[in-house]
């Protein structure tokens, strides 16, 4: 492209060159045919060999000018300084009488004459000529009669001579701008391909190791192509993501499965052999087998929770939610399902404050942290829920003055599973994944949550969101609408059943 780019300029200048070169000539012939009419112009009669060269005035060349009748050729210097100057060596100036009989000439004419009425430049082409001829007649100034003719020839040999020498470097310069550009197109070529390559390099290899975390080096071009590249490592990040949560999944269960289904296997093997016949064995095992069951139910419920609890920034990307209502309706809600706990709200929110969440996560957000408050509750049963917001993000806090968690533990209670005492966890029903949940669920939504504990004197958890603006609140609820279905009319019904 830069090549075609520079070709076409410089073929532009090469024609706009010859152009303007040309009309110099062109000039050059019309100022000597002026310069010498005006010289012949006084003459009255017609024009002869000696009444011509006193008006030229021609000097000697190296001492001699041979001045002849018709057909003899003079000096090419000239004394005059416009027709020296005008006449060069490819410029060739030829009188005529009346009769077109030629009686003087600077060079050998290279045309004969032809006869004119009145002054014109054409260009012509003979056997030994290509250029340009001026031919006029020479009207005297006394009688206004012509008294004879004037012939001027150019043969462009300065203007062949220039075109020739820029032909000649526009096709050294074309072919070294042919190299360049051929150069720079393989450098360029090769630096914009390089990252192609890569990004087909890394896919076949995830290709061949799905569980590769091959990514694509980051350009810092800032361009198309390193968009491309941030977004396609993000693709991979999510789908590596998503693999990992499956694998997470079918492990977790898995080895939180085995325990229930071993002791509901045994005791069903127990009712198999003998147990059936007794009745208080057949009670006690079907006891245990109904409560591993009921622990089964809530455990496989928790995993596909904390598995949705995954998608959230997929699927829930419009949801908004008012802090002050979800808050205070699950503060009375567990009031009233634990009347034996003092369940306080401090609200300091200064009016309806949002943040993007899904109602449905905030309270199961709310409920898991109220309820673990309860569940190592000591002595001292009271739980306070606070509510407040900064600028850009509202704070919520659930505090309890149970059991505490000691600091050791405190950077693992969020993880899948953990239970700082599996017995007593066990016996209150946990399975170590509600924490998980809730921790899933808010970095879903671009929050944090941290714990904050002494041992033996209880532990608050501190939620922080990004709090929304009321323009962010419009544009999200527009965008929750535009997603709506729109309902089938009466009239689309009709037409459907006639169909």
């Amino acid at each position: 492209m830069i090549f075609l780019t520079f070709l076409v300029f410089s073929l532009v200048i090469y024609g706009v060159m010859g152009q303007t070169l040309l009309a110099q000539e062109r000039n050059t012939v019309a100022d000597t045919v002026n310069s010498v009419q005006k010289r012949l112009e006084p003459i009255s009669s017609s024009l002869t060999a000696r009444t011509v060269f006193p008006k030229i005035d021609v000097a000697t060349d190296n001492g001699s000018a041979v001045a002849t009748e018709s057909g003899n050729s003079h000096g090419s210097v000239f004394s005059d300084a416009i027709v020296q100057k005008l006449s060069r060596e490819d410029v060739t100036v030829t009188v005529y009488d009346q009769s077109g009989h030629q009686v003087f000439s600077s060079r050998p004419a290279p045309l004969s004459l032809k006869n004119t009425s009145r002054l014109r430049v054409t260009t012509e082409r003979a056997s030994r000529f290509d250029g340009l001829v001026a031919r006029t007649p020479i009207v005297s100034a006394h009688t206004s009669k012509v008294i004879g003719y004037l012939q001027v020839t150019n043969a462009l040999t300065s203007y062949h001579r220039t075109m020739n020498r820029v032909t000649n470097t526009i096709y050294v310069v074309s072919f070294a701008a042919l190299v360049i550009s051929a150069m720079m197109g393989f450098f360029l070529a090769s630096r914009f391909l390089r990252p192609i390559r890569r990004i087909s390099s890394t896919i076949d290899q995830i290709n061949s190791e799905p569980q590769s975390d091959a990514r694509i080096p980051a350009l810092r071009t800032n361009d198309e192509l390193s968009h491309l590249i941030n977004e396609f490592n993000a693709m991979l990040d999510r789908i590596q993501r998503f693999i990992d949560q499956q694998t997470d999944f079918v492990g977790d269960v898995s080895h939180e499965l085995r325990t229930p289904v071993a002791i509901l296997e045994g005791h069903l093997n127990l009712l198999n052999r003998w147990g059936k016949d007794d009745p208080e064995v057949l009670d006690e095992s079907l006891k245990a087998s109904l409560q591993e069951v009921s622990r089964m139910k809530s455990l496989i419920q928790e995993m596909l929770d904390l598995t949705r609890a995954d998608q959230v920034e997929t699927q829930f990307v419009n949801a908004v939610t008012e802090v002050n209502e979800v808050v205070e309706q699950v503060t009375n809600d567990m009031q009233m399902i634990h009347p034996d706990f003092t369940i306080t709200l401090e609200d300091e929110l200064p009016g309806p404050t949002w943040v993007q969440f899904y109602r449905n996560h905030m309270e199961q957000v709310l409920i898991i942290l109220v309820d673990n408050a309860v569940k190592y509750s000591r002595d001292r049963k009271e739980i306070h829920v606070s509510v407040g917001s900064s600028d850009d993000s509202v704070d919520l806090a659930v505090q309890d003055f149970g059991e505490g968690i000691a600091p050791q533990n405190q950077d693992r209670v969020f993880n899948r599973f953990y239970r700082v005492d599996k017995a007593r966890s066990r016996e209150k029903g946990g399975n170590g994944l509600g924490l998980s949940i809730a921790k899933q669920l808010i970095d879903g939504y671009h929050g944090t949550i941290g714990v904050e504990s002494v041992q033996g004197s209880g532990s608050i958890f501190r939620i922080s969101l990004p709090k929304l603006t009321e323009k962010q609140v419009a544009e999200y609820q527009r965008r929750q609408e535009a997603e709506k279905p729109t309902p089938l009319k009466p009239e689309d019904l009709d037409k459907s059943n006639l169909a």
